[in-house]
């Protein structure tokens, strides 16, 4: 069917069609999305703490959190209730500013985070991604030669369970290094329903090996992926972290003000395995104590869309949906990029028009096979049919006649119609809005589609003023008007000059190559050996001009 449309379309899977359509559907989401200033109110007082504008008298301000609720926070929320109109904000302002300030609540309470469950396949590659910029891919390729070498247990699994031998090797580790962290039974995690549990949790075959005669036999990825393992499963058999967290309500007027704070009492499982925020602490204070406004201010911001998902991300969600299985969340996403369906742009998944096209087909064609509940049911029906509580023939022949011979005699009649729709021009077709205004009318510029620029489109002005187009520069993260090509042909790389120091590989003299950037002059080092310089050992000889001298990222400071 999707080669029908011939628009490049080659296959699409069932767990794909379910993922491709996630990420289509967050991105209409942000195409869709209408930005909306509004203004975070605050005061800083003398006693060294900000409190942010929580309401008033008359609407109440926001209630104490509930310990369920505040075991599901571990970052306290630094932000105001938000205002919507700047004259608001200059009104809650001037009454800070008006009206003596007292305490009107503090309240503090001692909470406890468990250690977290030891990794299975998708979180592994949630976190690897998100602490070592690992691809979900690069994440199994790299967990795969651990494995091989016998470092680690079998990387596919669902289960967070480890076995009564590791945990026990873990707990005469931690009785030798840390028996202050040592607690009288370790927590115990549960997995999902839908776990298979053939194998146990993620973790080090023998959590006695010494890091120094690792960090020499494996790759530099191979050990850091390694050390999240290690660190992960010995911090799942620690003490439970303690936090002491404190609120503060202070009153001017009618108007409310809220300062939270937390501090870690006692670190336990964090101290391996940190997912905790910094420690916010708040000054002692009483009920009705008098405190000192230094300054009442407020900041303009403006409401941001979702944002598009990573590959991690994308993981967990496919993993929380019940899409796909540990073994099929990295080829999943892979195949996605690899047939063009959606791209890696900035760390983050984006559809491309061809994906968007293929989702909206499969939408009209074959819309449950989008949903990721149809998705979900059928994996738990072939978990029935692989225990034995389903007769596989069965269930087949009714899927067979219930849903997929009248889908498919459905999908076949939608085929004329995204024909004609992918096959007509559209000179006419709206330009998305974007978020940054016209310098000259102030009104918002239009993304401009266009496969010669990184970021795939640019800005232009469509309300009327001639030749306003903005290019991204990332140099300065932001959008630029785009520099003369006078003003690029103007800069001439000098010839490169022989210096007196030596390469630390191939011992040929260092030469100096002078040149300009973003209107400034620039110099770095390099080898002279232009045949090797280039090779593998070569690549890393880099030294740039700083106030103290020669510096490089890989090899540090140079010395004659």
């Amino acid at each position: 069917m999707l080669w029908q449309l011939h628009n490049g379309a080659k296959s699409m899977g069932r767990v794909q069609s379910a993922t491709l359509h996630i990420v289509c559907e967050r991105e209409r989401q942000i195409q869709a999305f209408v930005p909306q200033d509004y203004w975070s109110v605050f005061v800083d007082y003398a006693e060294g703490f900000r409190a942010y504008y929580q309401g008033s008298t008359e609407t109440e301000a926001e209630p104490a959190q509930s310990d369920d609720a505040a075991e599901k926070t571990i970052e306290p929320s630094l932000e105001s209730t938000k205002v919507l109109t700047q004259a608001e904000a200059d009104r809650l302002v001037a009454q800070a500013q008006q009206h003596p300030h007292r305490v009107l609540s503090v309240e503090g309470k001692t909470a406890t985070r468990t250690p977290p469950p030891a990794f299975i396949t998708s979180s592994l590659q949630q976190v690897a991604g998100a602490k070592l910029r690992f691809s979900p891919e690069k994440t199994m390729q790299v967990a795969q030669s651990l494995y091989e070498a016998g470092l680690i247990t079998y990387m596919r699994t669902d289960s967070v369970a480890l076995s009564p031998e590791f945990c026990q090797a873990a707990r005469q580790w931690l009785e030798a290094h840390d028996p202050d962290n040592l607690p009288p039974r370790a927590t115990q995690h549960r997995s999902s329903k839908s776990a298979q549990e053939a194998h146990e949790a993620i973790r080090p075959t023998d959590i006695h090996r010494p890091s120094k005669q690792l960090r020499v036999e494996l790759s530099a990825d191979e050990f850091a992926l390694y050390v999240l393992i290690w660190k992960r499963s010995i911090a799942t058999q620690c003490r439970a972290a303690r936090i002491r967290q404190t609120r503060i309500l202070t009153q001017s007027g009618a108007v409310c003000w809220q300062a939270k704070g937390q501090v870690i009492e006692f670190a336990g499982y964090s101290k391996y395995w940190n997912n905790l925020s910094a420690d916010v602490e708040l000054p002692t204070l009483q009920q009705g104590q008098a405190v000192t406004l230094e300054q009442a201010a407020h900041e303009q911001k403006v409401t941001q869309p979702p944002p598009r998902y990573s590959e991690p991300k994308l993981v967990q969600v496919m993993e929380r949906q019940g899409i796909g299985r540990p073994s099929t969340y990295a080829p999943t996403i892979q195949t996605l990029k690899q047939r063009s369906y959606v791209e890696l742009v900035k760390a983050t998944l984006q559809p491309t028009t061809l994906g968007l096209e293929v989702d909206r087909f499969l939408q009209d064609a074959l819309p449950d096979l989008l949903e990721s509940k149809f998705t979900a049911q059928m994996e738990s029906a072939l978990d029935a049919i692989a225990q034995g509580q389903q007769d596989w023939q069965r269930y087949l022949t009714q899927w067979n006649a219930d849903y997929f011979v009248p889908a498919l005699d459905r999908a076949r009649r939608v085929i004329p119609q995204h024909l004609t729709t992918t096959s007509a021009p559209q000179p006419n077709r709206t330009l998305e809005t974007s978020r940054t205004r016209c310098p000259q009318c102030k009104e918002f510029l239009a993304k401009v589609p266009s496969k010669k620029v990184k970021k795939k489109y640019f800005l232009k002005c469509v309300s009327g003023c001639a030749d306003v187009v903005l290019f991204w520069s990332e140099r300065s993260h932001q959008w630029e008007v785009p520099r003369s090509k006078a003003a690029i042909c103007d800069i001439q790389p000098s010839p490169a000059q022989p210096t007196s120091y030596a390469c630390p590989v191939c011992q040929q003299p260092l030469e100096e190559y002078r040149y300009e950037k973003d209107g400034q002059p620039k110099s770095l080092l390099r080898c002279s050996n232009t045949k090797t310089r280039n090779e593998h050992k070569h690549k890393d000889v880099v030294y740039f001009q700083t106030a103290k001298g020669w510096w490089s990222p890989k090899l540090g400071e140079l010395t004659p």
